[in-house]
């Protein structure tokens, strides 16, 4: 049987995977994703550490352009752009 851990424990664990998330694979970002669906807890700012297409972490080489109050991040592996705005 599964063993269901709980919320408490679950937030613990996305906050400690999300301190050395640069050396991190796609496969473990998306099992960390599902966790987090899995007990409603939402990423905030963490989602911002990853690409959303092809969920490889961010590690500083990325195309970066701010314009307009908009911060737009292009892909080096998909090529995908995400653009969110600037507080």
């Amino acid at each position: 049987m599964n063993k269901k851990i709980s919320k408490k424990e679950t937030v613990e664990k996305i906050s400690q995977f999300f301190l050395g998330i640069k050396n991190k694979t796609p496969n473990e970002i998306k099992k960390i994703k599902q966790l987090a669906m899995g007990v409603n807890f939402p990423l905030k700012e963490k989602r911002k550490l990853f690409c959303s297409g092809c969920l490889n972490p961010y590690i500083g080489r990325e195309k970066i352009k701010i314009k307009n109050k908009i911060k737009s991040i292009g892909c080096l592996e998909c090529g995908k752009i995400s653009r969110w705005k600037i507080k």
